[in-house]
C-alpha cells in the first residue's frame, strides 16, 4: 500500500472512534484535575439537594414535634430541633458554596489548560506536515480549527461538563432517596427518566451530523474571509467589491442555513422533555397527596418528595441546551483530532550534521581534496549530489524525472529553464519540504533523509521569489532565524544586502513596523530584507530563488555586487529567470520538463546554440 493510502486509512480508522473517547485519550495528562473537578461538581450537587430534605424535616418537626424524625433520634425539645436544623442549614449552604467555587475554578482552569495545550499541539503538528497538506486546504479552514473549534471545546468544558455531571448526580441521588423513603410512589417520579434519556440519545444522533456540517461551513466562511482580506488590493483594483460581497453572502447564508437546520431540531428537545416531565410531576403530586391524606405517607416526607421531584425533573429541561453545547463541542473535537491524527509524511532523520561530516571523512578516499569552508559555523562542506531524483505532486505527472546533477562545495551553480520546468521544485526537494518518490539527494555524501531535519534546514539559507515578511519591525524580520544576533550584526547584513540606506530613511529606521506580509515596503525593499535575513544566518549553502525578480535594474546591480561577496567560498544555488544575473556562475544547469538538458558555463552554452542560447537571445533581444 502507498504511503498516502496508508495515511488515509489510518485517519479514516481514527475518525470512526467517538470524539468523546478521542478527547478523553488526549486528556490523560489532566486526569488528576478532571477527577478533582468531577468530585467537586458531585459534592456541590449533593449539598445542593440537601435543603429540600431539611424543609421536609422542618415540616415534620412542626407537625409531629416530639415524634418527628429528630425527636426519634433523641432530640425531644422542639426549639433544640430547630437550632440543629439551623446549624445543618448553615453547614450545608457553606459546603455547597465552597464546592461551587471549587468546581467553577477547577473546570474553568482545566478548560484553559486544555485549549492552550490543544492549540499548541495542533499548531506544532501542523508545522510538521508537508507542503502538499497545505496546498489542499485553505488558510481560513485551518484557522477555524485552531481557533473556533478549540474555543468551542473550551466553552463546553467551562460549563457543559459540570452540567452533565450534576444532572447524573441528581438522578442517582434522588432516585435512590425516593426508593428508600417512599418506594410506593417513587416509580411515578422515576418513570419519565428512561424516556428522557432515550430522547436525549436519539436527539444526539440526529444533531451530530448537523453540527458537523455547521463546523464545515465555519471553515469555508473563514476561508473566504481570509482569502479576501489577503487579496484586498486585487479586489479594489478590479473593482469587484460587490462581487465579493455576493460570494461572501453565499457562504454566510450556507452557514446560517446549516445552523438553522440544527437549531430547528435542538429547539424541539426542551418542549418535548417538559411534556414528559409533566406526567411524572402530576402523578406524584396527586397520588402522593392522596397517600398523605390516607395516612400512609408522612406530611414531611410528602413535602420533601414534592420539592425533590422539582429538583429532579425540571433541571432536565436544561439538558437540551447542554446537549446542544455538547454536540457542538464534539463536532469541533472531531475536526481538531483529525488534524492531530494526520500522519506526518516527512520524518526527520537521526543523524546530526557533525556525525554526518565524520562519516564522510571516514569514507573519503585517500588524497581526496577537502572542500572545508573558512569560518564555516556549520559542520558541513556543502557538497550536494542529486542522483536519479523523481518527484511528482499528489495525483500528478512527474515534475522532476530521473534528475542527476552535482553541486560542488563552495561553488556557485545556476539552474535555469522555462516556467514550469521544475527549478523551484528542485529547491524545495533539497530543503525536504517535499519527499522525493525515487532516487536520493546527498549532502556531503550523506542521504539528507538520514540527517536531522532541523539541522539540515538550518544549514541552508533560502531567499524565495515570494518574499514573506512577518508583521513586526525591520530588525525583527532581519534577525528572524538568528534570534541571538546583535543590532550591529543585523546592520552589517543589511549593508551587504544594499538595504541599510533605505532602512535609515524609514520613519523609525530599524524599529519601523513593516506591516502584514511587509505591505508597507516595496517589492525591492522586501527582497533586500530577505537577502539580509539569509546573510545574517550565514549558512554554508545559499539558495537564491529568483532573488532579484522584484527589483529594478539599479537595485539588481547593487544586489549582484553584494551577492558576489557573500557567495565566496559558499555553496550557492541560483535559480534565475534573468540570465544576466547568473552569467558568472561556475556552472549552469538547464532544465526542461523536469529533466536536465544542458550544462556548462555561460560561454560553453552559448557556443552550443541550444536551449540556453535561445533563451539568451530572447532576453537580449537578439534575432
Amino acid at each position: 500500500m502507498a504511503n498516502s493510502e496508508l495515511a488515509n486509512s489510518e485517519l479514516a480508522n481514527s475518525e470512526k472512534v467517538h470524539p468523546l473517547i478521542r478527547l478523553i485519550r488526549y486528556g490523560r495528562a489532566y486526569r488528576q484535575q478532571i477527577w478533582q473537578a468531577t468530585l467537586c461538581s458531585i459534592m456541590n450537587k449533593v449539598f445542593d439537594l440537601a435543603p429540600p430534605v431539611l424543609i421536609g424535616v422542618a415540616v415534620d418537626t412542626v407537625v409531629e414535634q416530639q415524634n418527628s424524625l429528630l425527636g426519634r433520634l433523641g432530640i425531644q425539645d422542639v426549639q433544640t430541633q430547630f437550632m440543629v436544623l439551623a446549624a445543618l442549614t448553615f453547614l450545608i449552604w457553606s459546603l455547597e458554596s465552597l464546592f461551587e467555587y471549587a468546581y467553577a475554578r477547577l473546570w474553568r482552569n482545566l478548560a484553559q489548560q486544555v485549549q492552550h495545550s490543544l492549540r499548541l499541539d495542533a499548531y506544532s503538528h501542523l508545522q510538521e506536515l508537508d507542503l502538499a497538506y497545505f496546498e489542499e486546504r485553505s488558510t481560513g479552514g485551518l484557522m477555524a480549527i485552531l481557533n473556533d473549534d478549540i474555543n468551542q471545546l473550551e466553552r463546553f468544558l467551562d460549563f457543559g461538563a459540570n452540567e452533565v455531571l450534576q444532572v447524573l448526580t441528581t438522578v442517582l441521588v434522588i432516585g435512590v432517596g425516593f426508593f428508600v423513603v417512599a418506594p410506593s410512589v417513587a416509580w411515578m417520579a422515576m418513570l419519565p427518566i428512561p424516556f428522557i434519556l432515550w430522547g436525549s440519545f436519539t436527539f444526539q444522533k440526529l444533531l451530530a451530523p448537523r453540527y458537523a456540517e455547521v463546523r464545515e461551513r465555519v471553515g469555508l466562511l473563514n476561508s473566504r474571509l481570509s482569502n479576501n482580506l489577503s487579496g484586498i488590493v486585487t479586489i479594489k483594483s478590479f473593482v469587484t467589491e460587490a462581487y465579493e460581497v455576493d460570494r461572501l453572502r453565499v457562504e454566510s447564508d450556507a452557514y446560517r442555513q446549516s445552523n438553522h437546520r440544527a437549531i430547528n431540531l435542538s429547539a424541539a428537545f426542551t418542549p418535548l422533555i417538559r411534556v414528559i416531565i409533566l406526567f411524572g410531576f402530576t402523578s406524584l403530586l396527586v397520588y402522593g397527596g392522596l397517600a398523605t391524606v390516607a395516612g400512609t405517607l408522612a406530611v414531611g416526607t410528602y413535602s420533601t418528595l414534592v420539592f425533590m421531584i422539582q429538583r429532579l425533573l425540571w433541571p432536565l429541561t436544561r439538558l437540551g441546551e447542554t446537549l446542544d453545547q455538547y454536540q457542538r463541542a464534539m463536532a469541533s473535537t472531531n475536526r481538531v483530532m483529525n488534524l492531530l491524527d494526520t500522519p506526518i509524511a516527512i520524518h526527520s532523520g537521526e543523524l546530526p550534521l557533525e556525525e554526518g561530516r565524520d562519516r564522510k571523512a571516514g569514507n573519503a578516499e585517500h588524497g581526496k581534496e577537502s572542500h572545508a569552508l573558512p569560518d564555516n559555523p556549520y559542520p558541513i562542506d556543502g557538497e550536494l549530489y542529486l542522483k536519479e531524483v523523481t518527484f511528482a505532486y499528489q495525483d500528478g505527472s512527474p515534475v522532476v524525472k530521473n534528475l542527476s546533477l552535482h553541486i560542488p562545495a563552495g561553488k556557485t551553480i545556476a539552474i535555469v529553464g522555462s516556467t514550469g520546468s521544475g527549478k523551484s521544485t528542485l529547491v524545495k526537494l533539497i530543503l525536504r519540504l517535499y519527499e522525493i518518490q525515487s532516487g536520493c539527494i546527498l549532502l556531503d555524501g550523506i542521504d539528507i533523509r538520514e540527517l536531522r531535519l532541523q539541522e539540515l534546514r538550518r544549514a541552508i539559507g533560502w531567499v524565495s521569489q515570494d518574499v514573506f515578511l512577518f508583521h513586526g519591525t525591520v530588525l525583527e524580520n532581519i534577525t528572524y532565524g538568528s534570534p541571538v544576533a546583535t543590532l550591529n550584526e543585523a546592520i552589517t547584513a543589511a549593508k551587504i544586502a544594499e538595504a541599510h540606506d533605505f532602512i535609515e530613511q524609514l520613519p523609525k529606521g530599524y524599529d519601523t513596523i513593516v506591516g502584514e506580509r511587509g505591505q508597507k515596503l516595496s517589492g525591492g525593499q522586501r527582497q533586500r530584507l530577505a537577502i539580509a535575513r539569509a546573510i545574517l544566518k550565514n549558512p554554508p549553502i545559499l539558495i537564491l530563488d529568483e532573488a532579484t525578480s522584484a527589483v529594478d535594474n539599479e537595485t539588481e546591480a547593487a544586489i549582484q555586487r553584494s551577492l558576489e561577496r557573500i557567495t565566496q567560498n559558499r555553496t550557492t544555488i541560483a535559480i534565475a529567470h534573468r540570465l544576466s544575473t547568473i552569467r558568472n556562475a561556475d556552472r549552469i544547469y538547464v532544465m526542461e520538463q523536469g529533466q536536465l538538458v544542458e550544462q556548462g558555463t555561460h560561454e560553453d552554452l552559448l557556443e552550443r546554440q541550444g536551449v540556453y542560447a535561445n533563451l539568451w537571445r530572447v532576453q537580449m533581444g537578439i534575432k
